[in-house]
């Protein structure tokens, strides 16, 4: 006979008799939950470093063959990954320079000193942060999702042990040119992005009667610049750009994959991606910090 504890009514809602039961069972299946996924996040990491380590390797010994065939392949995804992006890198920075000034301009105009830190703000805020940010977002929303749609739809053709069959070996013709392209055009993508929404946050300035000489909003920002942060910006699009391109590569090619579940491998190549980015992000915060 069924209890108490497990009756429902006609509306699919629990009697108060279910309560106990139901918080004894649900703490244990949370748990449970949560373990599984840091398993497989971990198992995640650590296929992922593999595949980064023969990726690695595969770049190194065939760095000089079939140039005319692998070139090419790059030179799609640079395009794919920054010229193809630009109308929305466009309108993401003419959105930036909006939001960072005018944020700006509302908190300095209480101290009287707003004349004195638009360029400060902007380099502090889009150069050295945002700016890379938002354009990592674009590339993995756009470019990294269609990586693992096509690569895992390729893996359940069975297009990828024809390749092998053939004797091609498909991280040489599928990883390598999307890892160099992707960050190549990361970094193309990044420049584009932070250019245009300092441009447009001293037109935001001007629309707002800021009374600053462009000579002297760009001789703000010169003044804090410094050589690490052209070094460091370098470093930090290449790597979101390289994470990126090895996490899709990787949910697209390494993971046994049929046609029903390429949606999913999509949804963790994007969730992990955003994950590892921020603690790449993370470390060059403190490198910031510590220089």
């Amino acid at each position: 006979m069924t209890g108490p504890g497990t009756v429902q009514n006609a509306m699919g809602n629990s009697t108060e008799g279910e309560a106990p039961a139901r918080g004894m069972r649900s703490a244990p299946y949370y748990l449970g939950s949560a373990g599984r996924r840091l398993v497989r996040f971990l198992l995640d990491i650590h296929g992922l470093g593999a595949f980064a380590l023969i990726t690695l390797g595969v770049m190194v010994s065939k760095a000089n063959v079939a140039r005319v065939i692998i070139y090419p392949l790059a030179l799609r995804q640079v395009y794919r990954a920054g010229v193809q992006l630009l109308p929305m890198a466009t309108f993401l920075a003419l959105a930036l320079g909006l939001i960072v000034i005018g944020q700006t301009v509302s908190v300095l105009n209480r101290v009287g000193a707003t004349n004195q830190f638009l360029g400060v703000v902007m380099v502090t805020a889009v150069v050295r942060e945002l700016g890379p940010l938002l354009a990592a977002i674009l590339v993995l929303c756009r470019a990294g999702a269609a990586t693992v749609v096509e690569l895992g739809t390729a893996r359940a053709l069975g297009e990828v042990e024809a390749l092998e069959v053939l004797g091609i070996d498909p991280i040489h013709y599928f990883v390598v040119p999307r890892l160099v392209g992707m960050a190549l055009g990361m970094f193309s993508l990044t420049v584009y992005l932070i250019l245009g929404a300092l441009l447009s946050g001293y037109f935001w300035a001007f629309l707002q009667d800021i009374q600053l000489f462009p000579g002297d909003y760009f001789r703000q920002m010169a003044d804090s610049l410094n050589p690490l942060d052209f070094v460091l910006l370098g470093l930090k699009t290449a790597g979101f750009g390289s994470v990126i391109a090895l996490v899709s590569c990787f949910h697209g090619l390494a993971q046994p994959l049929s046609i029903t579940e390429v949606s999913r491998a999509t949804v963790r190549a994007v969730g992990q991606s955003i994950v590892f980015c921020a603690f790449l992000e993370a470390f060059f915060i403190v490198v910031y910090l510590v220089s």
